[in-house]
């Protein structure tokens, strides 16, 4: 029955990701019919004009790029919010977001190019995950309470070097505030090339440890009567969903509310199980982000917004309609 359901939810989301797909590349700026577009992508367009750069080289990187973040950051969110048992945990709030975007921001302050503020990110994510699992052990337990708890006071202390950082940079490179607040502006084909590939075997891997994150729901005493070992489980997604918010903050930057309100509304539709939760919040996000990027470079074109700013706007609302209806969260 659970697989039936599954193929059935998953053909439904992969139909309204390829519209949102399809939409967004021929949506912007300039805009490109669907036949035309079909050419473009197969190659038998005629050689010369301004689409095929504007496709291949500009929309398409930032289009997947979009399904990458916003996948990666809802299945990171839901994994999070599954071992903690918060409503309100997601890489932003446990820091592993502010601790990849200091990497990155230490690095552009260098001087350094690509792929070094990538490394730095991870590296800086990598800082966050070790000093939260020391900080949040207790009598060789994950402690889910002080996990979250440490996870806030890292973020809080990686936010405040972050504004060092923007102080002693100099006026050229001030325009990484509009970065910071979220963007998918960096795109290109180097990003993409690896960031996708990634993102999609992580989101994968995590996906497989959903029967184990549902029986992780009964408690850690329960979990271990029935065979599993909760402290593994636990260190284990929070290690590979901390490494995937670091690659993905590297190339976008902080994108708030998407970690944090793709999971819960999933769980409006799908219900508590996480066997479906998990992977459908990576199409969820995935079409939420795309949606959002379009508002963000369209809405005031040719100029374009920072996509933060956007999933800020729809998520904000979002989120007080759940407390205002007491949703039940697990």
């Amino acid at each position: 029955m659970l697989l039936k359901r599954f193929s059935l939810y998953l053909l439904i989301n992969l139909f309204i990701l390829l519209v949102f797909f399809f939409a967004a590349l021929s949506i912007g700026a300039v805009s490109i019919s669907f036949s035309d577009l079909l050419q473009i992508l197969t190659g038998t367009f005629p050689p010369g004009g301004i689409e095929y750069p504007v496709i291949l080289d500009i929309r398409l990187p930032r289009i997947l790029l979009a399904i990458a973040v916003g996948g990666g950051l809802s299945v990171a969110g839901a994994v999070f919010q599954a071992i903690v048992l918060n409503p309100l945990a997601e890489p932003y709030i446990l820091g592993v977001s502010s601790g990849g975007t200091f990497g990155v921001v230490l690095a552009f302050w260098l001087g350094l190019a690509f792929p070094i503020p990538q490394i730095m990110s991870f590296a800086g994510a990598s800082v966050v995950i070790l000093l939260v699992l020391f900080l949040s052990s207790r009598f060789g337990e994950i402690d889910p309470n002080r996990l979250l708890l440490t996870g806030v006071m890292a973020g809080a202390f990686f936010a405040a070097a972050i504004l060092l950082l923007m102080n002693l940079m100099n006026d050229s490179l001030r325009n990484i505030l509009f970065w910071l607040t979220g963007s998918l502006s960096l795109a290109d084909r180097d990003a993409v090339r690896y960031i996708f590939p990634l993102c999609i075997a992580v989101s994968v891997i995590l996906s497989l440890f959903s029967y184990q994150f549902n029986i992780l729901s009964l408690g850690d005493d329960q979990a271990k009567s029935l065979g599993l070992n909760p402290r593994k489980l636990k260190i284990t997604a929070y290690l590979l969903s901390s490494f995937l918010v670091g690659i993905l903050v590297s190339v976008s930057g902080i994108i708030g509310f998407v970690g944090l309100i793709i999971p819960h509304v999933c769980r409006m539709i799908y219900g508590y199980d996480n066997r479906l939760v998990i992977p459908f919040s990576f199409f969820a996000g995935a079409v939420f982000l795309i949606a959002a990027d379009l508002i963000s470079r369209t809405i005031l074109a040719p100029a374009e917004i920072p996509v933060g700013a956007v999933t800020a706007v729809f998520g904000a609302p979002v989120f007080i309609y759940l407390l205002r209806k007491n949703f039940n969260w697990f």
